[in-house]
């Protein structure tokens, strides 16, 4: 899909200007044609003119410096080069900016309350449709408790209510709240994968989690739909900046080949992970329609990556593993994801057999855990096949990045 021309911005010229003075040279003014330049005008005018030059100098740099982040890809249709407008605003065009100014201390202090030791936090979101009783917000609180060492993990979950049913629901659930809301945005109602409400939501969470790094936490974030089954952590790289799960994993955690999913995925604060997450906020402009996903997988190419030095690992299935590409062994399972599935209540009913399967390999004694060879029963309503009812940009390039 190729982005929309964007109209030139030109200036109304402005009309010559009148002074009530004759120029210098004009023939109507036969006095002053025939004053000889002062030497002091001279040096005047040539000390003007070495300003001016400079000036244009320092713009070009500037403009240079800039441009060499700019992203350079091959268009999928057409094979000429394009480039990325680089502009780090934010938020969308029909709703305000995310914006620390008014809710900045609250956020903070929100953070504050949750972070580990390390600065670390874990982050969810959550719209009205997902945090009504029963739904995927109960099944998401569920999977820490009954995990393995996941209950204490509770302490430091922040969940972002997208709206305000969405955030009364979370006082009464959980500790750590906090509201983003927009108006002119209605995040209320089931967002379907692709459809233009999921991916402003998409993309406004991107920028949120831009603003939290800058803040200096680094987070999980996790998708509400993702069952929390043991303590990812100790499964982190410890020399990754940034280290997202897969939709599927081709088995090197370095592999720029994997299908992330930015469903679940582990940051650093620094300056690297800050202008990554700008560089990806941003490059969603030049693909109006896109997926977060599915712009993640034409920027992790991009030159701009090594250029911050940014780390990138993709996390292996095994232990972050999906109903695109589930884990095999419930002795190793981290996080299960309820990814490659259309429709909530498809959701909802692949989720509670994937909690009831847990429950069912907990009860069992260590020696039987040990040799357990529970057979999975999902997916089952959820399948790639259910996610043909939306036609995806991003399908002409591959077939992965579904949630």
């Amino acid at each position: 899909m190729r982005p929309p021309h964007r109209l030139s911005y030109h200036r109304k010229p402005s009309p010559p200007a009148t002074t009530p003075f004759p120029r210098t040279g004009d023939s109507s003014s036969p006095t002053l044609k025939m004053l000889p330049e002062q030497p002091a005008t001279l040096v005047l005018r040539r000390f003007l003119f070495l300003v001016a030059v400079s000036l244009s100098c320092v713009i070009l740099f500037r403009a240079s410096y800039f441009v060499r982040f700019l992203p350079r890809f091959q268009s999928s249709t057409s094979g000429s080069s394009s480039f990325f407008p680089f502009n780090f605003s934010s938020a969308f065009d029909d709703s305000p900016p995310v914006s620390l100014a008014g809710d900045g201390y609250r956020l903070e202090k929100v953070l504050k309350d949750a972070v580990m030791e390390d600065r670390t936090i874990i982050i969810t979101a959550i719209n009205k449709a997902w945090a009504a009783p029963n739904s995927v917000i109960d099944l998401f609180l569920e999977s820490f408790k009954i995990g393995y060492r996941t209950r204490r993990l509770l302490n430091h979950l922040v969940i972002i209510a997208l709206d305000q049913k969405a955030f009364a629901r979370c006082l009464v659930i959980h500790k750590h709240c906090f509201s983003l809301v927009s108006n002119g945005v209605d995040f209320r109602h089931e967002a379907y994968f692709m459809t233009p409400n999921y991916l402003k939501m998409m993309w406004k969470r991107i920028d949120f989690l831009r603003s939290v790094l800058e803040m200096g936490y680094n987070f999980v974030v996790t998708d509400a739909d993702v069952m929390w089954f043991r303590d990812p952590f100790p499964q982190f790289y410890l020399d990754a900046d940034f280290q997202i799960a897969c939709d599927s994993f081709l088995g090197s955690s370095d592999d720029l080949h994997n299908r992330p999913n930015g469903g679940f995925n582990y940051v650093k604060s620094n300056n690297r992970s800050v202008e990554f997450y700008k560089f990806w906020y941003t490059s969603h402009e030049i693909f109006p329609g896109y997926h977060d996903q599915d712009v993640l997988n034409i920027i992790k190419f991009h030159p701009f990556i090594l250029d911050i030095g940014l780390k990138m690992k993709f996390l292996d299935t095994a232990y972050f593993g999906g109903l695109c590409e589930p884990s095999k062994d419930l002795n190793e399972v981290c996080t299960m994801h309820a990814n490659c599935c259309y429709g909530l209540d498809s959701k909802l009913h692949d989720l509670r057999i994937m909690l009831q399967d847990w429950k069912q390999f907990m009860s069992l004694p260590p020696s039987l855990k040990r040799l357990s060879n529970l057979s999975r029963r999902v997916p089952q309503n959820c399948s790639l096949d259910s996610l043909h009812h939306y036609d995806s940009p991003m399908q002409d390039i591959e077939e992965g990045g579904h949630d």
